[in-house]
């Protein structure tokens, strides 16, 4: 399907036309701190610039502290992470906010920016958090800026009821503007039925880690055989021991060549 998309460059080097998108989230400072096992970012990206991937997803210091790693890699694509959360144990009385411009990110030179779309907020909060996406899409088009928009349920159980909350929520990112919709995998009928409803790319997200290595794998095979355009995995990962988390990626990097058709 031929769309806007198609002649957008940095859209096209997130979103490769000959594979789907594998990116290595190291962003989680932002909102979680000092997360196990990503205590030293930049090296946890080193770790991974080798591998078949297509990218990170980062914040504006690991982009300032990174920049002489991936000139030497400029083929990888970087998703900006422009905001926060917090507090995260409590998400109904916290209070996100930007923490970076679409113009920083044009400065930082990056491909993509990624802004949270939290639901189990108070009604404040969501107001507060639709005002500022629309903002971010509107600021983003004078940029030719792809945006990402990840609906989420901070602190919630992947239960039934919040995977298909989160369903509905994507409906909201999409009706805001969002060139991409991040979520994390509700399952295959569910990511089919997400992908032919929006006419712009999905990406899932692996979330924390969970199961054995090949439950990883298998959610990810199935969540691109439904339509999914690319996977932004990390805890699944770089938690793992490093010679299993080498050997995951490089079948998931299979997988995503494999498995892959364009649909934007």
């Amino acid at each position: 399907m031929a769309n806007r998309y198609s002649t957008n460059y940095r859209m096209n080097r997130v979103l490769r036309d000959d594979r789907a998108a594998l990116v290595v989230p190291i962003d989680h400072g932002l909102v979680w701190g000092r997360v196990p096992s990503l205590e030293e970012p930049v090296a946890v990206m080193k770790r991974f610039i080798s591998e078949d991937i297509t990218g990170f997803m980062v914040s504006t210091g690991i982009v300032k502290q990174s920049e002489v790693v991936l000139a030497k890699a400029s083929t990888l694509a970087r998703v900006l992470a422009i905001d926060a959360f917090w507090p995260t144990g409590a998400p109904d009385t916290g209070t996100g906010t930007l923490v970076a411009s679409v113009e920083d990110a044009v400065r930082l030179g990056v491909d993509c920016v990624k802004l949270l779309l939290p639901w189990n907020v108070n009604d404040a909060e969501k107001v507060l958090y639709c005002r500022r996406i629309g903002t971010v899409v509107s600021e983003a088009a004078k940029w030719h800026m792809p945006v990402m928009v990840e609906p989420v349920f901070l602190a919630a159980p992947r239960t039934p009821e919040i995977i298909a909350a989160e369903m509905e929520v994507a409906r909201i990112g999409y009706d805001l503007g969002a060139d991409i919709i991040k979520i994390t995998f509700p399952g295959p009928d569910a990511t089919a039925k997400l992908c032919a409803e929006l006419d712009i790319p999905i990406v899932v997200a692996g979330g924390p880690l969970s199961g054995d290595a090949q439950s990883t794998i298998d959610d990810i095979r199935n969540a691109i055989e439904a339509g999914a355009q690319g996977v932004v995995v990390g805890r699944k990962i770089w938690q793992r021991p490093p010679q299993e988390a080498s050997d995951m990626m490089k079948e998931i990097a299979a997988i995503t060549r494999k498995h892959f058709s364009r649909r934007w």
